[in-house]
């Protein structure tokens, strides 16, 4: 006789290059407006000396992997992509600083933060939180890891094709925060754990999908990553 009332969910994870065991997921922390240009399309402005970085959460089972159709999401007629380079933390930190934050990567990912924008800025004039705009079904897409053990990546182009045409093309040492500080960071507010993934923020070009695209992007050196967009059901 089972412990539980109804079977528990089966553990998230994505596939690890070169390898037959998978990286199980444990927690999905994404960084927002962390290239100035992306926050400037949204309406806003960074100043680094000032202003601290700020997250959201996905729940790991909106996981998806490269390569899937996800339905149009309910409740939105402004469905966005936001390619981004994701970390992959292979061990536990907390209060870590910027010098060590390398020795907890396990590897990296190219992500999809997919998100029901009208939902979200409706949120964000209200001052309400992100979550109906950011954490629902299928919204973090994701990548094989490719590993690269205490590899904090400083310089690496980033880009996504809807349909075959670029719509956003980067690099990664345009973010505001970079790898090591976003991982310091975020431990002094969490005990970091192995299977964490961290989105680290999305260039500028973010924009709108519909049912039949065919989504393509890529982080330089880490891995491609692919999605269509399906029918609403």
């Amino acid at each position: 006789m089972s412990e539980y009332l109804f079977s528990p969910p089966a553990i998230a994870s994505v596939p690890i290059r070169g390898r037959s065991e998978r990286f199980a997921v444990n927690r999905i922390f994404c960084a927002g407006r962390n290239y100035h240009a992306h926050a400037a399309e949204m309406g806003s402005s960074v100043n680094k000396g000032v202003d601290p970085p700020f997250y959201f959460t996905k729940a790991a089972n909106t996981l998806v992997p490269s390569g899937a159709t996800v339905a149009y999401p309910p409740g939105t007629k402004n469905y966005h992509y936001e390619m981004e380079l994701v970390i992959a933390l292979g061990k536990p930190g907390f209060r870590v600083s910027e010098a060590d934050a390398h020795q907890l990567i396990y590897g990296y990912a190219s992500g999809l933060d997919m998100t029901r924008r009208d939902i979200q800025l409706f949120a964000r004039e209200k001052g309400r939180p992100w979550d109906l705009g950011k954490d629902f079904e299928e919204s973090a897409v994701c990548s094989e890891v490719v590993p690269m053990p205490g590899v904090a990546l400083e310089r690496a182009a980033i880009a996504l094709e809807v349909n075959g045409t670029t719509r956003q093309s980067s690099d990664i040492d345009k973010l505001i925060w970079n790898v090591r500080e976003i991982i310091a960071d975020l431990s002094r507010y969490y005990h970091l754990q192995a299977g964490d993934l961290i989105y680290t923020g999305t260039p500028e070009g973010v924009g709108a999908v519909v049912a039949g695209d065919h989504l393509t992007g890529r982080v330089e050196g880490v891995a491609e990553i692919a999605l269509t967009i399906g029918p609403a059901e």
